[in-house]
């Protein structure tokens, strides 16, 4: 997936300023799709040329002007065009997973330590993700369109969570209990 279809997704949703799409990118799309700022602008820049979006100046009253971007017919065409293409199946690839399974080489208990932070941080995200489907989607069964989509994908980071949260927990017991017997 190039950057320009996960920019593509988000002004679909809601036209948007350079700032405002980055930021709006921080806490929504940037959880599965990661990207700087500059790389946004850069993209933003380049969609703009080829004419998948548009950009309108809109005057701030004591602040410099903003360009806020939307999707021009032809980006809409693009980006419903790379939808029904055929996703590439992704490899699974995991440095945590290499270092599971070499821990009996090098220090395990900077592993074991290592792997307790890494199970405190998907904790920490799978709050999150639950606090929002709580608070965007109160009623899931209701949800239809867009709505039902987004919710869809914040189901799918719920769930990937868990599955970290889980395989970590084994990993973890598994060598406390053998440490301890």
């Amino acid at each position: 997936m190039a950057l320009e279809h996960a920019l593509l997704v988000s002004l679909s949703e809601r036209p948007a300023a350079g700032l405002e799409l980055a930021r709006r990118f921080d806490r929504s799309i940037g959880f599965f799709w990661s990207a700087t700022h500059q790389q946004i602008y850069r993209v933003l820049r380049r969609m703009e040329q080829d004419g998948w979006v548009t950009a309108r100046v809109v005057e701030q009253s004591g602040r410099p002007e903003k360009r806020e971007y939307s999707v021009t017919d032809a980006g809409r065409t693009a980006l419903a065009d790379w939808i029904a293409t055929t996703t590439p199946r992704p490899a699974f690839r995991s440095e945590i997973a290499v270092k599971l399974r070499g821990a009996s080489y090098g220090d395990r208990a900077a592993l074991l330590a290592d792997v307790a932070e890494l199970l405190a941080d998907h904790r920490t995200r799978l709050a999150h993700y639950e606090s929002l489907a709580a608070r965007d989607y109160p009623e899931p069964d209701r949800l239809d369109g867009a709505d039902l989509d987004t919710y869809l994908v914040l189901r799918g980071g719920i769930l990937q969570e868990t599955f970290w949260i889980a395989w970590l927990t084994e990993y973890l017991d598994a060598h406390r209990t053998k440490d301890t017997a």
